[in-house]
């Protein structure tokens, strides 16, 4: 059983969470809310995904998982202006989504969970490095890399206390360093990383630019990015291989 009511703007940024990375995922519908977890196909980007029932107008589930194509179901929540609420009811017999917003119905076929690329697990990593920043400035230092490079080192230098971001073109380089003002938070430690910024431009579409942001990084290990949605009662984790430099 899975019946749900939640604002399209809740729901928007949910899908899209998730859609910056995979065309397809299952979900899963716990008593306590929403969980997704994928990896795309070249096993580079995940993403982990909770969404608590608190941050439904309503909301109820008994267990369970359910497939769905992340595009048509976003272009059914798109419909939706800001400020409507979308209404969710899972056929059991059909294994079909229900769907309605103000007087429209959409009828939507569900994928078999067991088609659906395998869940990955969340490696359990301890890195060193632990940095707090504002999602505007992630952007803006993506913004600036991608216009010389295709590749994105994230770092900490140790003397000089300040988290930085690298892109080296074949003409052109860019250099930002931020100090410990700058940033909401920085646990100094041993870290950096190159990063293919093709991925890192995805995930950052998902970011909201007005919020905080966690990065975790170590030397040559996936850098790991958390953030809120849904005004505190979802959270998102973003992981994303290095690519490894060789000598």
């Amino acid at each position: 059983m899975f019946t749900a009511i939640v604002s399209a703007e809740t729901l928007r940024t949910t899908l899209d969470s998730v859609s910056v990375l995979v065309d397809e995922c299952k979900i899963h519908l716990t008593e306590a809310g929403l969980e997704i977890r994928a990896v795309d196909p070249a096993n580079v980007g995940m993403v982990d995904l909770d969404l608590e029932s608190a941050a439904f107008e309503s909301y109820e589930a008994d267990g369970g998982i359910i497939g769905v194509d992340l595009s048509r179901l976003e272009d059914i929540a798109g419909m939706a202006d800001a400020g409507q609420l979308i209404q969710l009811e899972l056929d059991e017999e059909t294994r079909k989504l229900h769907i309605h917003i103000d007087g429209l119905e959409y009828t939507l076929a569900l994928i078999d969970p067991d088609s659906i690329r395998q869940e990955p697990d969340l490696p359990d990593l301890d890195l060193p490095a632990r940095i707090i920043i504002e999602g505007r400035d992630i952007d803006r230092a993506v913004r600036a890399a991608d216009m010389v490079s295709d590749h994105i080192a994230l770092g900490v230098d140790l003397e000089a206390e300040h988290f930085y971001v690298d892109a080296e073109g074949d003409t052109d380089d860019v250099h930002l360093e931020l100090e410990a003002p700058d940033l909401i938070q920085l646990e100094l430690g041993d870290a950096h990383s190159l990063f293919s910024l093709d991925y890192l431009k995805d995930m950052n579409k998902a970011i909201p630019a007005d919020g905080e942001v966690e990065v975790e990084l170590g030397e040559e290990f996936p850098v790991k990015l958390h953030f809120d949605i849904a005004e505190g009662l979802g959270n998102v984790t973003y992981m994303l291989a290095p690519r490894i430099q060789s000598e």
